[in-house]
């Protein structure tokens, strides 16, 4: 049950999932959690760290502490072949897949205060200017308020209806 296969190719199946960005964490991670469960390879993402096994330790042990060792080190190869060099090179290093998905989402989350300050920016101060039609100023106001409820914050119907008019 711990047996980790060899995929085929990693790197092809690294790049159906898209790439984090530090605005797509959610996409991303479900994407990555998904490829690396059907790959059964998402042992390190599920268990912790094994102890280390000794002249001691049964063949049981031996075996799964080599399994997540496996599931580790190509877990973190996925993950990185599948981050923008930028936001790569900003994360900290780290040698366990567990803990290098935490990272990942804490400096997405940095991103999505920063973006959630820009949109409301720009939803408070865009107003229609006639260049479009009013349905797609509407929209686009009712999009920001969408993309804001998303970052956790939500934008009341008649307070957005103030900033449309």
């Amino acid at each position: 049950m711990d047996q980790v296969p060899v995929p085929v190719s990693l790197h092809s199946l690294a790049t159906s999932v898209p790439v984090f960005n530090g605005l797509n964490f959610p996409d991303w991670s479900e994407q990555v959690q998904f490829h690396l469960g059907v790959l059964d390879l998402d042992l390190a993402l599920q268990v912790e760290k094994p102890a280390a096994t000794t002249d001691i330790s049964s063949t049981e042990e031996k075996a799964h502490y080599k399994a997540w060792e496996r599931s580790n080190r190509l877990s973190l190869m996925f993950m990185r072949m599948s981050i923008a060099s930028n936001i790569k090179s900003a994360i900290p290093k780290t040698e366990n897949a567990k803990e290098f998905m935490k990272l990942v989402e804490e400096r997405s989350q940095t991103a999505d205060k920063s973006l959630a300050g820009t949109l409301m920016s720009t939803l408070t101060t865009m107003k229609f200017d006639g260049s479009r039609t009013m349905h797609e100023h509407v929209i686009e106001m009712t999009n920001i308020a969408a993309r804001l409820k998303s970052l956790g914050m939500k934008v009341d119907e008649t307070f957005l209806v103030q900033f449309i008019l």
